[in-house]
């Protein structure tokens, strides 16, 4: 793959910030949108724009078509049973709330225990912590090695048989470490417990067999993956799913509706009340297709390049701390700057026209296991280059001098 050329895909990387050519490193928060994606949510409104399985009236076929065919490309993409078992739902955010609702707070009981991590996104902590509340359930954290990382060790002495609930992060948000998630998964299901898997910053990057990982519950959202905004997906198994309750109704997602009862549809459309994001599911199904045909694992390969450069140009500069392992990272790299400011740098980066996060990073357990009140954060994509990686280290020295302390 040429990351050169796939650039000139994405209209929004054609242009200057600040008077200098954009340096986009954030897409860890959100990834960038190539024209396939662009074009084809415009397509949709413009020749197929109706609403998906009620209409038999030719614009309604289109739509329902379109948006079948999505889920079917996400079945393929994460080589899931069936189609059942892939619900739309509004992000990764909104599919862990289902779980932690429709089925934690169902199930739950004193007693019970939740294992999860303080490595974990907000989307995957607050959930499971209002279950443990609401249910009387003990709420426990796997402890991490001094890089931040999951040792099998502390997994099989924290999970027991009172484990009901493993939730953990296949890549974090933070360290970039990729879990040893099949085998945490085989000690939980020996324990009898399930695991919900937080993959947002796994499945734009990597291949995804939730059948080999074993995976109860998989979620992840379009937007990091070239998709558009407000979409996402919950894949669950079947025999879970149906012992589920939906946590939203209304429309579309009921079979009867009586006086004082009503039934529900069979999955996936028992969790998907309402309109849906049609578009928006239309445009994952583009986004699918493009990063299939350049190949996930091109795309790994190309990441693990470039992190692998980054990181060997950072710890040549005086200052800098690079938060994580260093070894086997996956596609962002979190860092501080001695005596600068996280948000201070974040803002003399934008001034050079390089886009980078600072802050907490919706992981404040973490912040705090860190003993850092905020750091900043270069995610990459795709669409990044060595170029790109040079840009944030002139960038990183312009910082440096601009604070009154010269690199050596």
């Amino acid at each position: 793959m040429n990351s050169k050329e796939l650039s000139n895909l994405f209209p929004i990387l054609q242009q200057e910030v600040n008077g200098h050519p954009l340096v986009y490193l954030d897409s860890a928060a959100t990834s960038q949108k190539p024209i396939q994606v662009l074009e084809a949510v415009e397509k949709y409104y413009r020749e197929s724009n109706a609403n998906v399985h009620r209409g038999v009236h030719t614009l309604g076929t289109r739509a329902t078509d379109l948006y079948e065919g999505a889920r079917e490309k996400v079945r393929s993409y994460i080589n899931a049973k069936e189609t059942a078992e892939i619900i739309f739902t509004r992000g990764s955010t909104t599919a862990l709330n289902t779980i932690a609702i429709g089925y934690a707070r169902k199930f739950l009981k004193e007693g019970d225990e939740i294992v999860t991590t303080l490595v974990e996104h907000h989307s995957n902590f607050i959930p499971w912590q209002q279950a443990a509340k609401a249910t009387g359930a003990t709420f426990k954290f796997i402890p991490l090695a001094e890089d931040g990382t999951i040792t099998m060790e502390a997994v099989k002495e924290t999970i027991t048989p009172n484990t009901k609930i493993v939730a953990i992060h296949h890549v974090s948000n933070v360290l970039g470490d990729t879990t040893p998630l099949k085998e945490i998964t085989k000690v939980a299901h020996e324990n009898g417990a399930i695991v919900v898997v937080d993959g947002a910053q796994s499945a734009p990057h990597m291949k995804v067999d939730v059948q080999d990982l074993d995976s109860d519950f998989y979620v992840f959202s379009a937007h990091k993956m070239c998709g558009p905004t407000g979409v996402g997906v919950l894949y669950g198994k079947r025999a879970l799913l149906e012992k589920m309750d939906p946590v939203e109704f209304g429309g579309e997602m009921i079979d009867f509706v009586y006086e004082q009862d009503s039934t529900w549809k069979e999955l996936p459309w028992k969790f998907e009340g309402g309109t849906p994001i049609i578009a928006g599911v239309v445009g994952l199904g583009a986004a699918i297709d493009f990063l299939q045909d350049i190949g996930l694992e091109n795309i790994e390969a190309h990441e693990k390049k470039l992190i692998k450069y980054a990181i060997e140009q950072m710890k040549q500069l005086e200052g800098v701390t690079i938060y994580g392992p260093i070894e086997n990272r996956s596609s962002l790299i979190t860092f501080n700057l001695a005596e600068v400011h996280p948000h201070d740098l974040a803002t003399i980066l934008d001034t050079e026209g390089i886009a980078v996060r600072a802050g907490h990073h919706c992981a404040q357990p973490l912040m705090r296991w860190l003993k850092a009140t905020a750091t900043a954060r270069a995610s990459f994509y795709l669409y990044n280059t060595e170029d790109d990686v040079d840009a944030l280290i002139a960038g990183l020295k312009k910082a440096k001098e601009y604070f009154g302390n010269v690199f050596s």
